[in-house]
């Protein structure tokens, strides 16, 4: 469970800011230790996985007592 979490609060719209800044690509850090690389694709956020796996955020911006939770369609899976 802990490659699907992220430390931080990123909210659906820095996180596309992040992406377009970073010349369309945004690695984060998972707290299992492990990096996702997001990217967008006809207006969604694409979430690549340590084995080229993708997943597609599905629902963002849920609030969470204790951060923001963005819902994705496919498992993200470690190395």
């Amino acid at each position: 469970m802990t490659y699907h979490v992220v430390s931080g609060k990123f909210e659906a719209a820095a996180v596309i800011e992040a992406i377009n800044n970073s010349k369309g690509k945004f690695t984060v850090k998972t707290v299992q230790g492990e990096n996702l690389t997001l990217s967008l694709k006809d207006g969604k956020v694409i979430l690549t996985d340590a084995k080229g796996g993708t997943s597609t955020v599905i629902l963002a911006d849920v609030a969470a007592s204790n951060g923001v939770i963005h819902a994705v369609d496919t498992v993200l899976m470690p190395k």
